[in-house]
């Protein structure tokens, strides 16, 4: 019998690796997920709505380097889209799939469920294009080439894909004597380009007294690790990473030095970095609060870019290089420099007795020593990943967080795919309690589809991060219904799941150690004062008030 269009399109997603599909079922889209219900090397992983589908979506792409979910036409995609945009942004590639009306209801404009009553079709795609890379609407005549053309998108750019699919094509066959085409040609490295951008960077750098390495967000997004490892490893120069980029290269190496935050953290660091004759910034994106509320001062002249798809020198720019073959290039040509730099450090050790109520002071410290190698790490936006991010993380460990997009409630989904990625890891979601009322519903699926996370849940009565940054922290708005989360897994279906409210340091040690060594899931409640927050985000308060306007002159 003739492939199917969806079969195609499963075909070529499980080519790519992937081996579960998020979403919602709707009645425009059961042509694609019964498809995938009886695809045996497929797993359809049901969420409670379609944006968290979206945000599970993305957290399995960051683990496994692609992603997909499938949403019903209007209503679902929607309500995705949010999620989309947050991957866009974040350069996480996902497909999405959206089950349309079928062709006839489409081109008689008939009014139907899931429209905006004006017999329009393309208008939710229109929406969708500002968070996608590429888009396609699949029919059995198009379906060969234009999957390869989104493919191609989604893998060379590292962002999402829309595939609209009509109700009434996904189980049409393709056309006789429909064959694999040849991919649609990816970005290539123009080589003279590049030969004059590492002829510019080898001068930079031997001029350079001292240099230093910025590893970006982009080398794990890209699957480069092992060229930017060697890239350091070449040059012997010290690297820092900025908040977004954590984890980008393995915290244990020995030329690891820490996190540059601008003004707000780590001063020595900030001297260092910012005192370097030339600096070397692998896939870093200068945004917020990847620099401190923009405090980081390096001149550009000083610095060397090497990001997706160019390569910047000082202020020359160097279009069409692609950043593997730039880092692979440059490891080969580059000499090694001795740098005297600051030496890495942690969080140091937790600071209270046990009979104590839970401070900063110890839980951040606390945690930076629970975590282990391999650990797969997910901090919600806020100040969960403020205190996280100075702290050291073991070798092979990931720490994923959205610190660009910053979709409050991302982290708790996210860290639904993230497990299902890697099933084999374990699986940490650090989240503030504001952030998960809003995606909590997500916590039946870890049960349901028999994964075992580890899940601290930070209770500090309200919207601290919000708190810390607007103008009066009292005000109604930052404060929350007050739930029982240490009861949300029972109440969601994970009745074996461990769970404890902790609110001093004895009681938090020893739910720790019940839940790193119980092999269930679990799930700890975690009190502390409603304005503690750990040093990053009272820092920032001040540099954010500053920046958005936010403090009046005079105050």
């Amino acid at each position: 019998m003739r492939q199917t269009l969806i079969e195609h399109v499963l075909m070529r997603l499980k080519q790519l690796g992937l081996t579960e599909i998020f979403g919602v079922p709707g009645d425009f889209s059961f042509g694609i997920t019964d498809a995938i219900c009886h695809d045996r090397d497929l797993r359809w992983i049901g969420t409670s709505n379609e944006l968290n589908a979206a945000y599970a979506a993305d957290g399995y792409a960051r683990v496994k380097g692609l992603g997909a979910l499938c949403t019903a036409f209007g209503v679902g995609e929607l309500s995705a889209l949010n999620g989309i945009a947050g991957s866009y942004t974040e350069h996480v590639p996902v497909f999405h799939l959206v089950g349309m009306p079928n062709t006839t209801t489409q081109r008689e404009r008939r009014l139907v469920h899931h429209t905006l009553g004006k017999g329009e079709f393309d208008v939710f795609l229109k929406m969708a294009q500002p968070a996608v890379c590429a888009s396609a609407i699949l029919t059995p005549e198009n379906a060969v080439t234009e999957m390869e053309r989104l493919v191609t998108a989604a893998v060379s750019h590292r962002r999402p894909v829309y595939l609209g699919i009509p109700a009434d094509l996904a189980s049409a066959p393709l056309p006789k004597g429909a064959a694999a085409v040849d991919p649609a040609p990816a970005p290539v490295t123009d080589h003279a380009a590049l030969a004059e951008a590492m002829a510019a960077i080898t001068e930079k750098l031997a001029r350079a007294k001292t240099a230093a390495i910025l590893a970006g967000y982009l080398i794990p997004r890209l699957g480069c690790q092992a060229e930017a490892l060697a890239l350091v490893e070449a040059t012997n120069l010290p690297f820092a990473t900025m908040c977004m980029d954590k984890t980008a290269l393995d915290e244990t190496h020995p030329q690891y030095i820490g996190m540059y935050d601008g003004r707000i953290m780590n001063p020595e660091i900030r001297e260092f970095i910012e005192g370097c004759d030339c600096i070397l910034n692998l896939g870093a994106l200068w945004s917020d609060l990847n620099t401190g509320a923009f405090t980081a001062n390096i001149d550009p002249s000083k610095m060397i870019a090497v990001m997706h798809h160019h390569v910047r020198v000082g202020r020359a720019i160097f279009p069409n290089i692609e950043m593997r073959d730039a880092l692979g290039t440059l490891a080969r040509k580059v000499r090694k420099k001795q740098v005297a730099a600051p030496k890495v450090h942690g969080l140091g050790e937790p600071q209270g007795a046990p009979g104590d109520k839970i401070t900063p002071d110890y839980l951040y410290p606390r945690w930076e020593k629970f975590f282990r190698p391999g650990d797969v790490l997910i901090a919600e936006t806020g100040t969960a990943v403020m205190g996280l991010a100075f702290g050291l993380m073991p070798p092979c460990s990931v720490f994923l967080s959205q610190l660009l997009w910053c979709s409050i409630g991302w982290a708790t989904p996210a860290a639904l795919g993230a497990a299902l990625a890697a099933p084999a890891r374990r699986t940490i979601l650090i989240t503030g309690e504001g952030a998960h009322q809003m995606t909590v519903q997500e916590l039946g699926q870890f049960c349901r589809y028999g994964v075992k996370p580890i899940i601290f849940c930070l209770n500090n009565q309200g919207y601290l991060i919000e708190r810390l940054l607007c103008k009066d922290p009292r005000e109604c708005y930052n404060d929350l219904a007050p739930w029982n989360y240490q009861q949300l897994p029972e109440a969601l279906g994970c009745s074996d799941w461990f769970t404890a409210r902790v609110a001093t340091n004895g009681e938090l040690d020893a739910a720790m150690e019940q839940a790193a060594a119980c092999g269930r899931g679990a799930f700890i409640e975690v009190m502390t004062e409603k304005m503690a927050a750990p040093p990053m985000a009272q820092r920032l308060h001040e540099s954010i008030q500053t920046l958005y306007g936010l403090k009046r002159v005079g105050e």
